[in-house]
């Protein structure tokens, strides 16, 4: 055995004044009284001792100094070789993922594991050490390694619940790289064994496993996108993905709301383990929330509802400037976004906010805003006319450009198209085998224009299916990014989001918590969203307001992951366990603390003899 702390040792010459005073004689008071017959027969009785005769009562002083013994033995910290020698460091990795919120272990498998993990804390010996590291959407380091059981026991408790995927496997090489060299390192891990590489960890001699949870059978959504329709300007596509994660079949059912109003309504049966899913075809310019519905109640609830984002689609007033063209006409009547008005003539005055089309008859400056132009005859301020193109075959294409989305054009003739000589800075969208832009953009501070050479009466590109989607990504360039669908992410991702210039901004996740973004940045990532729901970005307010604050931009964030829906633990998983973690165990404190507890034991002791007139 050694001590820690030897010159505490001092504090046992205490023992000496404690002898000195309990055998010191004292020193009698004189008092008068009337006579001393009574006291002379006390005396008789008890006739005076020698110095060392007070000690009759040595018990009382036997305890009293091993008491003084037993605190000082505590002051010097004694601990036996063997147990520095055989310290440990342990890592102790809980999983706080999605699945790991289900309610099979009352209340959450996470306040199970945690619970789990708070007993073997409190079976460590004195020179153990240990840190916690918790392995949901993001690993992370909750405590470093430390062998202070209250700020272990607090770690544990302040890890929080996330809707994000497991990342057990990334937090165990985590806690092998706090680890280190230790030839006494020990992982363990607390989780219901969804992720990948379950397998590897299983064989990992240096992993012991604790299984949380049962074989529940769940229920989820594990897809839900929404898209806008190729040809419908209002209409969108929804795709939906349910799974049965059990091993016997299940019935529910699947409702789709927008704005609380019913969508549609479909019952499911699914067979044990099957995965359905179905495309719907839905129309609506007002756009809200979208949200998919299971009418099973299970131990899971972050994955029996998702959501989408439809942003409200505006009307666009179009001037078509054209000597008549029915097709081109028909493009724009078939938009019900689209208020079109048409002219035969170049007109002498142009309405703010209203978007031009010409059709050969072009102005000699563009004027402010959106313009298409298509087949001109003349030049302007953007581009000069050349030649004609003797049937040009289109060679190259932007596929990147969102003005070429489904759009393809490789090998198609263009009949009678002009050669255009661009003046400004222009992004060639198609062109010829010559080199020559059959279809460009240009932008600048005032003006966004599509210009087209292609004569519309000569072949067949108005008969293909091509040309009104051409005309639809047209007028969603010119829209900009407002009314566009940004696609619903999945828990866990980050989402790269454009930030209005010069306004503070901050995001709001769904359960109200506010995280700053940064300032001067127009493009920002944002991220993990590790909680399902809807989360804002909002104008960062100085002042209190009572009024509610619009949000800038709106992402949607569900579950989406079959991995975190299947509950059921895996085989191996629990095959492992029996070998797994071991239980907490008595006599893990100090030495110092049991001695302190036997000097409260004997002071105790001696209290009760003293007050039972065993001991003087």
């Amino acid at each position: 055995m050694s001590l820690a702390a030897p010159l505490a040792l001092a504090w046992a010459l205490l023992t000496i004044p404690i002898v000195v005073f309990y055998i010191l004689k004292i020193r009698l008071k004189q008092v008068p009284v009337s006579t001393t017959i009574f006291w002379r027969q006390i005396f008789d009785e008890k006739a005076p001792r020698s110095l060392w005769q007070n000690l009759r009562h040595w018990l009382s002083l036997l305890m009293q100094i091993i008491w003084l013994l037993l605190l000082v033995g505590a002051l010097a910290e004694p601990f036996f070789l063997s147990e520095k020698l055989q310290a440990r460091r342990i890592v102790v990795v809980i999983d706080n993922s999605a699945s790991m919120n289900a309610t099979d272990i009352a209340p959450t498998r996470l306040a199970g594991a945690k619970q789990a993990a708070g007993r073997y804390v409190s079976s460590l010996r004195f020179h153990d050490e240990m840190a916690i590291i918790a392995a949901g959407t993001h690993p992370r380091v909750v405590c470093g390694l430390t062998n202070h059981e209250r700020t272990l026991q607090a770690a544990i408790q302040n890890i929080p619940k996330t809707d994000g995927p497991t990342r057990v496997s990334e937090g165990v090489e985590l806690a092998k790289r706090l680890l280190g060299e230790s030839k006494a390192g020990q992982v363990l891990v607390f989780s219901d064994g969804g992720f990948a590489e379950q397998e590897k960890l299983i064989d990992d001699p240096l992993v012991k496993l604790q299984p949380i949870g049962t074989q529940r059978a769940n229920i989820g959504i594990t897809q839900f996108q929404v898209r806008r329709s190729l040809l419908d300007p209002v209409g969108y596509e929804i795709l939906v993905e349910v799974c049965n994660a059990a091993d016997e079949p299940a019935e529910t059912r699947l409702d789709l709301d927008l704005n609380d109003n019913p969508v549609d309504v479909l019952p499911l049966k699914l067979a044990a383990g099957e995965t359905w899913s179905r495309t719907f075809e839905k129309t609506s310019p007002s756009g809200g929330l979208l949200v998919a519905k299971l009418s099973t109640a299970d131990a899971l609830l972050a994955d029996n509802r998702a959501q989408a984002i439809l942003p409200t689609r505006h009307t666009q007033k179009i001037l078509l400037v054209s000597p008549g063209n029915l097709f081109l006409q028909k493009a724009f009547e078939a938009n019900p976004l689209v208020e079109l008005k048409m002219t035969k003539e170049l007109p002498t005055s142009y309405e703010p906010g209203v978007w031009h089309v010409f059709h050969r008859l072009v102005p000699k400056e563009l004027p402010p805003g959106a313009s298409f132009v298509v087949d001109p005859l003349a030049g302007s301020d953007l581009w000069e006319v050349g030649e004609p193109l003797a049937n040009p075959i289109v060679t190259k294409q932007d596929s990147e450009s969102p003005l070429m989305r489904h759009v393809r054009l490789d090998n198609v003739i263009l009949p009678q198209a002009r050669q255009l000589r661009p003046r400004a800075e222009a992004t060639t969208l198609v062109g010829a085998v010559s080199g020559d832009p059959l279809y460009f953009a240009h932008i600048d501070e005032k003006r966004r224009a599509l210009v087209l050479t292609v004569n519309l009466d000569e072949g067949d590109l108005t008969f293909r299916t091509t040309f009104p989607i051409l005309v639809t990504n047209a007028l969603s360039w010119f829209a900009g990014p407002a009314g566009e669908m940004r696609e619903a992410v999945v828990s866990g991702a980050i989402a790269n989001v454009t930030l209005p210039p010069g306004k503070p901004a901050v995001l709001r996740s769904p359960n109200g918590e506010v995280r700053p973004l940064p300032e001067k940045v127009e493009k920002v990532l944002i991220g993990p969203l590790d909680e399902v729901g809807i989360w804002k970005i909002e104008p960062a307010v100085i002042e209190a307001s009572t009024s509610p604050v619009a949000p800038l931009e709106e992402l949607a964030c569900n579950l989406s992951s079959k991995t975190e829906s299947d509950l059921r633990v895996p085989a191996g998983w629990q095959a492992k366990s029996a070998t797994g973690i071991a239980a907490a165990s008595f006599f893990v404190r100090p030495i110092w603390f049991y001695l302190i507890a036997a000097a409260w034991l004997l002071a105790i002791g001696e209290w009760f003899l003293y007050q039972r007139r065993w001991i003087g």
